[in-house]
């Protein structure tokens, strides 16, 4: 039955403000195998009942999409991206960083994320060196050009924090958090001081009431002790990754950093699909491992199509297919990696497919989990309660007196000669 207590619509606002249209989702299939009608309106899922139950309204008021084959999932997001590297492999020559090229990239690189189904993500953007602010500053003007298609958020990531020669480092990091860089990270391993470098970056996001984002391998147990100690007290949250090291080490001192990382609250980012510039040591976190402690553990894409990885997709399906295809999770847990595991670590509002969560949906043909992660072509994404991005596949066949004799799904009827 429908929702009884449905939310009212938010009045209409400016230009990238949701859609005041109410939009009317049809014949989709969740994954407790119910078929579901959903209705949105103000951004917010208003109701969601049986098919065919939730009244369409006045004609002209509401948009109607059909559903009817696909599996209407919470959307997922993107918390590992390089916006500023980027598509740039196959450019010949050293990569740009000049402010447009950086711009352009970052601005494609997140619309394509947002085609696989990520409404939101965090790119990673160094800062320092050649690059100064001017990368940074790019990628804050495509999250402006892109508001009302997808939330994109900058990590600011400075080389070296301490001693003399990180001295401009940190400047620059101050800086960067000014001009609108929301989270604070960098990459504490290439410090000649690690933890002097992470005891920085937490000084520095507590002052600003900011999250910090920290790409390390934790390979070094005791370092790692460290910084769950520091981590703790950050309310904001802190987040590191790749962490491949931990798979490395002896399985009773993998345990007892895992431990540390769950009591200190600390998000563990995988990279399953690859590596990125900034942590090039290939491998794996063990994600079980992580998860059976109670640390919250997200997947994200890394490098996409940059040199560190110049077949990166960026498609957290992928990222999903690969935690349960590769390392044993099941497709349930593997796609709470890139959808709720991840909005959360972004700070996001969780999204459930029930009245009262946000409009942030990703509908994929199929009707079941395992099947969308498998096959997850055609896609639907809704974002802030609109519909922003359709990929469409559609796979003919020649004619088969067989495949008809058995009934098989086709989902094209072209004639292929």
């Amino acid at each position: 039955m429908p929702d009884s207590h449905p939310q009212p619509p938010n009045p209409p606002g400016p230009p990238g403000r949701p859609d005041p249209a109410t939009l009317l989702l049809c014949g989709a299939r969740l994954t407790d195998g119910r078929t579901v009608d959903v209705r949105v309106s103000g951004g917010h899922i208003e109701a969601v009942g049986t098919a065919g139950s939730l009244a369409p309204g006045p004609p002209g008021t509401v948009s109607r999409v059909d559903l009817g084959g696909y599996l209407l999932l919470p959307a997922p997001a993107e918390p590992h991206a390089h916006g500023d590297t980027a598509l740039s492999a196959e450019q010949p020559g050293p990569v740009s960083y000049a402010p447009e090229d950086v711009q352009r990239r970052a601005t494609e690189a997140a619309l394509l994320q947002l085609g696989h189904g990520a409404t939101a993500s965090r790119a990673h953007v160094r800062v320092g060196e050649e690059r100064g602010l001017g990368a940074l500053e790019a990628v804050l003007q495509a999250r402006r050009s892109l508001h009302g298609l997808a939330e994109l958020t900058a990590v600011a990531m400075p080389r070296l924090l301490t001693g003399t020669a990180g001295a401009d480092g940190l400047a620059l990091l101050r800086d960067a958090v000014k001009m609108g860089a929301s989270v604070v990270g960098g990459c504490p391993d290439v410090d000649p001081d690690p933890t002097g470098y992470a005891a920085t970056v937490l000084e520095l996001a507590a002052e600003h009431g900011a999250p910090v984002d920290l790409h390390t391998d934790a390979a070094d147990p005791a370092r790692l002790a460290r910084l769950a100690a520091m981590a703790g007290g950050l309310r904001a949250g802190v987040t590191i990754g790749p962490c491949a090291g931990l798979a490395r080490l002896p399985l009773d001192v993998a345990r007892r950093a895992v431990d540390q990382l769950a009591a200190a609250g600390v998000t563990v980012m995988c990279l399953p699909q690859g590596v990125c510039g900034a942590a090039d040591i290939r491998g794996a976190a063990p994600v079980r491992l992580l998860r059976a402690a109670g640390v919250r553990v997200a997947a994200g894409s890394g490098a996409m199509r940059d040199v560190a990885n110049p077949v990166g997709r960026g498609d957290p399906l992928e990222a999903a297919y690969l935690l349960s295809s590769v390392h044993g999770l099941s497709p349930e847990d593997a796609y709470d990696t890139v959808s709720a595991s991840a909005r959360a670590a972004l700070g996001l509002p969780e999204v459930r497919v029930e009245a009262g969560f946000p409009a942030e949906l990703l509908a994929v043909r199929g009707d079941r989990l395992p099947g969308a992660l498998s096959l997850a072509y055609s896609r639907i994404v809704v974002h802030r309660g609109r519909v922003v991005a359709r990929t469409s596949a559609v796979r003919e066949y020649c004619n088969s007196a067989a495949a008809e004799e058995l009934g098989l799904p086709r989902q094209g009827r072209g004639k292929l000669s």
